[in-house]
C-alpha cells in the first residue's frame, strides 16, 4: 500500500533552466526523497515571471498574461503535493515566453525575423502555430497579434535551449526515477481551463476535463479510475472533450514502459474569485477532492507496478 500525506521524508527541490533575460530558473521540482507515491504533478502553464524585454515586446501584456496562463493553478498542484507526498514540477518561464506544452517545430515561421530558406512553413507540425498558439502563442481572441515585433532565431533558439528542453529533461528524469523505485509512475499534468459553454439549454458543463490521447497515454483503468473518482465526489467531469492532451503526453507517456500519464483540465471558476485573475480565499473543497484523487490513482499505479491486477466494477 503506498504511504500518502505530510508524514513523508525530507523533499529534495531543485531548480533548472533560466529563463533569458533573467537570471531565474525555469522550472522549480520538489522530489520527497523517499517518493511514498508514484505520482509526479506537473504544472506547464502557469509560470509569471516576465523579463521586462518580453513585456515591452508585448502589444497589450496585461490581457495576454491572463488570457494564456493557468493562472494560480500552481498553488493548488502546490498543496495537493504536500498533502500526498506527490512530486511537483512547475514552470516558472511564461507560456507568453515559450510553450511547453507544444514540439519544438510548432513553430509559426511567418513570426521569425529571417527565418531560414526551406524551413517548413505548412507541415502538420505547425498546424497549431498557425491557429495563434503554438510554440511562441502569437494571436489571441479579442486581440489578434500579441507582439509588436518579431522574433529573432537567436532568441527562440535560447528560449529552446534554457526553458524547453531542460524542463523536459528533468520531467523525463523525474518520472523515470518513479518507475524505477514503484515499477510504474503516473504524470498528472495540471491545467486550467475557462468556464466551458453549454452545448445546448440544459447542457451543465463539466467542471474538469480528463485527458488522455483518446486512450494512447495511460493505461485505461487509471483514466476509468479518474473519471469515477471525481463523479463519486459530485464534480462535474468529462473525458477528452474539448481537452485530450497535448505534446506533453505524445512526449512522456509510455504505457508499455509502465509511464502513465493523464492531462487534468480544471475549471477556473472552482478557485478564482469572480475577477477570474486571483486566488479564491477559499480553495479547501478543490484541494481535497484533487488529494483524493491523486491519493486514489497511487494505488492504482502502485498496482500495476507490483504487476497485480486492478479491478474492473465500480468501486
Amino acid at each position: 500500500m503506498v504511504q500518502s500525506g505530510d508524514n513523508h521524508g525530507k523533499t529534495e527541490e531543485d531548480t533548472g533552466g533560466l529563463i533569458p533575460g533573467t537570471r531565474k530558473p525555469a522550472y522549480s521540482l520538489a522530489i520527497p526523497q523517499d517518493m511514498p507515491i508514484p505520482v509526479l504533478i506537473a504544472v506547464p502553464h502557469a509560470g509569471r515571471d516576465y523579463p521586462d524585454a518580453l513585456i515591452k515586446k508585448m502589444r497589450r501584456p496585461d490581457y495576454s498574461k491572463v488570457r494564456l496562463e493557468d493562472r494560480h493553478v500552481d498553488h493548488i498542484a502546490a498543496r495537493v503535493a504536500e498533502q500526498t507526498g506527490a512530486g511537483l514540477l512547475v514552470a516558472r518561464a511564461p507560456r507568453a515566453m515559450l510553450d511547453l506544452n507544444r514540439a519544438t517545430d510548432d513553430v509559426d515561421w511567418d513570426m521569425v525575423a529571417q527565418a531560414a530558406p526551406g524551413t517548413v512553413r505548412h507541415s502538420l507540425a505547425n498546424r497549431r502555430a498557425r491557429s495563434g498558439l503554438g510554440l511562441v502563442p502569437r494571436r489571441l481572441p479579442g486581440l489578434g497579434e500579441i507582439w509588436n515585433e518579431r522574433l529573432s532565431q537567436t532568441e527562440l533558439a535560447a528560449r529552446i535551449r534554457r526553458v524547453h528542453e531542460p524542463y523536459h529533461s528533468a520531467l523525463s528524469g523525474a518520472l523515470q526515477a518513479m518507475r524505477d523505485q514503484w515499477g510504474a509512475a503516473l504524470l498528472l499534468d495540471f491545467h486550467s481551463m475557462p468556464p466551458l459553454k453549454k452545448a445546448h439549454e440544459d447542457d451543465v458543463p463539466a467542471h474538469f476535463v480528463v485527458g488522455d490521447r483518446f486512450g494512447a497515454s495511460a493505461d485505461d483503468r487509471i483514466v476509468a479510475g479518474a473519471l469515477r473518482h471525481l463523479s463519486h465526489a459530485n464534480a462535474r467531469v468529462a473525458h477528452n472533450r474539448p481537452y485530450a492532451g497535448g505534446y506533453v503526453l505524445d512526449r512522456h507517456a509510455a504505457p508499455a514502459r509502465a509511464l502513465h500519464a493523464v492531462q487534468l483540465e480544471i475549471c477556473r471558476s472552482l478557485y478564482l474569485a469572480q475577477d477570474m485573475t486571483s486566488l479564491s480565499d477559499d480553495t479547501s473543497d478543490l484541494v481535497q477532492i484533487l488529494s483524493g484523487l491523486v491519493r486514489h490513482l497511487a494505488e492504482k499505479v502502485a498496482a500495476l507496478g507490483r504487476g497485480q491486477a486492478l479491478p474492473v466494477a465500480a468501486e
